[in-house]
């Protein structure tokens, strides 16, 4: 595990940048409270991403679009009082730089001033907004392929980059964002083999999201890859655990506890013969 990630005091810009150069693999989770960043950072992730599908697995909205930035600002501040030592990316959401580089700069320099983000994600080919934020002095991880945000135009979550004029389109646009400064570029929903491609042409890394195992790191949800997320998953998910459940049978037996009278126990209980006084230190100190 040397060199990873888990041994580095903070993961910067300039160290996730660096990625392909040391051989080293990325692992990005999103996250959208101040529990979730906090374990995503202690196992160890190298990106925490404060995603707009918030959205979706938090508002339950259907699509990413109708998210706020006050919103995304007041989760991406609860997400950095957990994360100590990952990178802490906030994403744009719908809205907040489509007006053009003045609105974009501008949002994004709050991410960073009033919540503490270290970047930003935008979506889209969009090379001269990235431009214009690296010149602000905000880094910028890009997004291609399926971008949510587009949902409409491309009537539907599909897969993209099919067909030949699709893929070089994909592959300018790729090599057009690293060029404006873009440290880093999210890969959705596009086949294995382009992703690959664009993975060889570019220096910087790619973070792959149902893009194959070629790209140079990974990104899943944390509601998706912990089993939170009980809506149909995206073929590129796999779960690692099934909390959802989990939480759903637990509850169902704190229910039947307490319909039957068996919760709270005497043991859970304060009253006489239960040293109150020395219970309360005990949970006072």
């Amino acid at each position: 595990m040397a060199g990873t990630a888990g041994d580095t005091k903070n993961v910067t810009v300039p160290w996730v940048a660096a990625a392909p150069e040391r051989g080293e693999r990325l692992v990005m989770v999103t996250a959208y409270d101040y529990g979730q960043g906090r374990t995503a950072d202690a196992a160890g992730v190298d990106v925490v991403l404060v995603g707009d599908s918030l959205a979706m697995v938090v508002l339950g909205h259907p699509d990413t679009l109708s998210v706020t930035m006050e919103e995304m600002l007041h989760h991406t501040r609860a997400v950095r009082r957990g994360v100590k030592r990952a990178l802490l990316v906030a994403d744009m959401p719908y809205g907040s730089f489509h007006l053009g580089a003045v609105q974009a700069v501008g949002n994004a320099i709050r991410f960073m001033k009033e919540a503490g983000a270290q970047a930003v994600k935008i979506e889209g080919a969009r090379p001269e907004l990235v431009a214009a934020l690296v010149a602000a002095e905000v880094p910028v991880m890009a997004h291609l392929g399926l971008t949510p945000q587009s949902v409409h135009r491309f009537g539907g979550f599909k897969v993209q980059g099919r067909g030949e004029r699709a893929r070089e389109a994909l592959v300018e646009n790729a090599l057009a964002v690293e060029a404006a400064g873009a440290f880093s570029l999210v890969l959705e929903a596009v086949p294995a083999d382009l992703a690959a491609e664009v993975t060889r042409q570019l220096t910087i890394p790619t973070l792959g999201i149902g893009a194959g195992v070629d790209c140079d790191g990974q990104v899943l949800v944390f509601h998706d890859l912990l089993g939170l997320e009980e809506r149909i998953a995206p073929r590129f998910v796999r779960r690692y655990a099934e909390l959802g459940l989990l939480a759903r049978e637990a509850i169902e037996r704190y229910a039947d506890d307490v319909r039957a009278g068996r919760f709270p126990s005497l043991e859970e209980s304060y009253g006489e013969g239960k040293r109150p006084v020395e219970d309360l230190k005990k949970l006072y100190g």
